[in-house]
This record gives C-alpha cells, structure tokens and sequence, in this order.
C-alpha cells in the first residue's frame, strides 16, 4: 500500500476543527461502556467513606439502592457488588458466603427489587469472607487448596443466581472453576445467567485500596502469588482465557487495567470475545492523587484513561469512576 506524500497529504488536516475530529475518531465512549463497582456495608442509611479511595465510600443497602438508581439514570448498564462482611461474620472456611440472607444476597435482592432494569455482577472468591483473607480455602501449611474450593465457589455461585445476579465473576483463579460454576448453574436453572472471568488477574500491588474497602487488607497473611498471575506473564493469560471461554464464560476480564493494555489487546486479538478490564483500586487512587496534586485535571485524565481501554479493545471497563464518567458524557 503507497500513500501520498506531504504535502499533498497532511495528517493534521483533519485534526484541524472539532467536527472533523469528532467524525474522524476510531473509538468512543459511551456511559454503556462502564460497569460501577460499589461496595456494600450492614446498616442502614450509612455511608462510610474509604480513606485510601478518596470520593469512594461504603453503602447500606437502602442507600445502595440509590446509587442503582444514579447509575440506571446515568445510562450506566451494570453494577458489580463487592461487601464489606463483619469480622464476627468471617471464618477459616468462608461459609458466610452460602448464607441466602448474607449482605451480598441482600443488597442483590433491593437493587433488583427497585431497579430490576440494571444489571448486576458480583464477585465470586472467598476473601470476603475468610479470617485469612485468602480467596480459598487453606491446608495446614496455608496453601490454598484448589478442589475444595472449587466446592464452595459453586455454592456461592448459585446462592448470587438464586438472589437474582445477572453476572457471575469468579476471580479467586482457581483452576477449573468456571466449567464447574457453569454446569451447576445449568443444572439449578440458571441458563441466563452470564459468566465473566476473571481469567488474567495479576499478582498486582495496585490492590491494596480494594483490600481496606472489604476489610481483607489486615487479615492477609502473605500473599496470593499461587494462584494470581505473574506480572512478567503474557502467554499464559492466552492459556488462561483459552481454558475459560472452552469451559463455558461469556466474556473475560483482565485486572488491573493500564498496566496491561498489552494483555487486553493481545487476548481481543487472539480470540475476538468480549474482553473487560478492571480499572483497580490503586489505579483511581492515583488518578484522585494527582488531581489533588494540581498535576491533572480529574475530568481529561478519567476520560483519556478510559478511552486507553477501548483502544486496546475492551467490550467494558469496570471502574470507581463510572458514575463521573457516565455524566461527563452525558454533558
């Protein structure tokens, strides 16, 4: 292929006036590109800000029925839940999370009750729920133990379908979990609903706000290297997605974001499935840093940052700050 030479051809041409950038553009945003993560606490009408995530706080679930609500109005399509479970309630064996009337069935069963137009995803793992804060099950030496856990996520899998989840997301990266999640919710009736993967999720240090906002951060001894991926990594996330989407996932996820945008491109190259990203913790944290800094301005830094993600080609990104985003766009 030739092309023309300056300056019969000149690039900025078209970048000279905003209506022809805007028709020139390869990749927009749109507020249905977001899914809201939001984290849910006992109580009600309490609002508990997260120090580590500045404009991030923890909500009640009557309180987080009107997060739902902003977000439906926003055009925002999805909510992903995440609970802060009491300590009194957290146990070796995490079996608070096979509980029907357990904080994320409830907050699941208000927002579709009230909001039965959005969709909801929730986290599959058992950190919220372990004294240990180990997303599985452990042996006596503290390793996590992949088939018995297997076993409790089918049963927290199942008890979120029964409470009305759209989107099962397992993340623990056990392996073999999404073929066992996936017979198990065919087999209880739960034919519709979606199961996103997380299937590259990396051993990252950008963890660390997430942990204070469900309360793991304390109780985590060691870390979690068996099972998350390496950072160093990019073949076996190839290996990881191929095994996920030929045991039954709807669509994948990479976590965190920015820092693999060469995971997210690869894997929409290699397979042309929905892939997602998980814009973390410690990624917003940064962002609200800067701005407070004077180093950024919040609004171009949020919308640059996301736009990163569809370039890369995400189907969706998971992010704090979908709410901000969702009406930036709006206008």
């Amino acid at each position: 292929m030739t092309y023309a030479s300056y300056p019969a051809l000149r690039l900025r041409r078209p970048r000279a006036s905003a209506w022809s950038r805007a028709m020139h553009a390869e990749n927009r945003l749109s507020p249905a590109d977001f899914i809201w993560p939001l984290f849910v606490t006992e109580g009600q009408e309490v609002e508990e800000p997260i120090a580590a995530l500045p404009g991030v706080s923890r909500w009640s679930v009557d309180l987080m029925v009107q997060r739902a609500k902003e977000a439906r109005d926003a055009g925002i399509p999805c909510l992903a839940l995440f609970p802060n479970t009491q300590p009194e309630r957290r146990s070796d064996d995490g079996v608070e999370a096979l509980n029907p009337d357990n904080l994320m069935c409830r907050a699941i069963r208000a927002i579709k009750d009230a909001v039965p137009d959005i969709g909801i995803l929730t986290d599959v793992a058992l950190d919220p729920y372990t004294a240990h804060g180990q997303d599985g099950l452990l042996d006596e030496a503290g390793y996590v133990l992949n088939d018995a856990t297997i076993d409790m996520l089918i049963g927290q899998s199942l008890n979120q379908a029964a409470a009305g989840a759209d989107i099962i997301a397992p993340s623990d990266m056990m392996d073999g979990r999404i073929g066992a999640i996936r017979e198990a919710l065919e087999e209880e009736g739960h034919a519709n609903v979606q199961i996103m993967a997380y299937s590259a999720k990396y051993a990252s240090a950008f963890y660390g706000p997430f942990r204070d906002a469900v309360g793991s951060r304390g109780l985590l001894k060691g870390d979690k290297k068996s099972y998350q991926m390496d950072p160093a990594n990019s073949e076996e996330a190839l290996r990881e997605v191929a095994l996920d989407l030929e045991e039954g996932a709807d669509s994948v996820m990479v976590k965190p974001g920015l820092p693999y945008l060469d995971i997210i491109a690869r894997l929409k190259d290699a397979f042309a499935v929905p892939v997602f990203a998980y814009q973390v913790s410690g990624e917003y944290a940064m962002i609200e840093a800067a701005v407070a800094a004077g180093a950024g301005d919040r609004d171009a830094l949020v919308l640059e940052t996301l736009m990163a993600f569809k370039r890369a080609g995400c189907s969706g990104v998971l992010t704090y700050h979908a709410l901000h985003a969702a009406r930036l766009l709006h206008g």
